[in-house]
């Protein structure tokens, strides 16, 4: 992989609460882990959440004295002047002349996006390779890719995320010659089987089919991600019942398989570890050539 070609990672869903800077910092931190170079950017000038995860991961490092690898991590702001059209070109401006910059230093760079559209949400949704897309494991939340007949559940008419996301790939398409791989990840999943789990995962994949991206297996609802947000830790780093104030479960084995198969989904210009037990040593990633 070269220095210039950075693979971008955005993670984007217009629906706040998705799940999203979690997913893009679980994705950002195992690539660390793999021995990869990255970087996050943040874009979400209202919520911050990714840049407040970074802050939390950097205290840790410094008051815990854990040696936990960081990204290089950049926050692009919102411009505020009377003019929106002015405001707009200055947001990009920064925000490519980072995104160029960054690319020369990392091999992914990790973006994670505002539960709303704006113009730096375009702007990330345009540069990508990948685009992750959380889904809460809900009919209601599925609203935010397309409209459904009342009487039947079937999508009739696509949503506006829908289609600015299609308008994004087309224009990169025509750019670069290269489609941005759309993944749909269905996100906070009950742990007990249902009739709507299952209406669900139905309904996303004929969503999937029209709008012509991918359904990947996705993460359970679990409580331990909120307990590592105030740590910046993920479940990839190494959780000591010292750190976390409990003994690590059986639900942060399974949280870790779950975000390593969504890696294997996602098709990742990378060479993945052959899988180990989680009480083996795991065998470092070679860096792509």
């Amino acid at each position: 992989m070269s220095h210039s070609g950075a693979h971008i990672i955005a993670v984007g869903n217009e629906k706040g609460g998705s799940g999203k800077s979690t997913t893009a910092l679980h994705l950002a931190v195992y690539l660390l882990h793999q021995g990869y170079r990255v970087g996050t950017v943040d874009v979400d000038s209202r919520q911050q959440t990714l840049t407040r995860y970074m802050r939390n991961r950097r205290a840790t490092v410094d008051t815990a004295k854990r040696d936990i690898p960081l990204p290089k991590h950049l926050y692009i702001p919102t411009a505020w002047g009377d003019s929106i059209s002015e405001n707009q070109v200055a947001e990009r401006e920064i925000f490519d002349r980072s995104l160029a910059g960054l690319r020369e230093e990392v091999d992914f760079i990790v973006i994670d996006t505002p539960g709303f559209d704006c113009n730096l949400t375009r702007a990330a949704h345009g540069m990508a390779d990948t685009l992750v897309t959380p889904l809460n494991d809900s009919m209601i939340d599925l609203d935010v890719l397309a409209r459904f007949d009342e009487k039947t559940g079937e999508p009739i008419q696509t949503s506006p995320y829908s289609r600015n996301v299609q308008a994004a790939r087309a224009d990169r398409l025509e750019r670069t010659g290269q489609m941005t791989d759309w993944v749909l990840v269905r996100n906070r999943i009950s742990n007990l089987g249902s009739r709507n789990a299952s209406e669900v995962q139905q309904t996303v994949e004929q969503i999937a089919e029209r709008l012509g991206c991918r359904v990947a297996d996705g993460i359970a609802e679990r409580v331990i991600f909120r307990s590592l947000f105030k740590l910046g830790m993920t479940v990839f780093d190494p959780l000591e019942a010292e750190l976390l104030g409990a003994t690590p479960s059986m639900s942060h084995v399974n949280a870790r398989q779950e975000y390593r198969s969504l890696v294997a989904a996602l098709r990742l210009p990378v060479r993945l570890p052959v899988p180990v037990a989680d009480n083996e040593p795991a065998k470092a990633a070679q860096l792509s050539a």
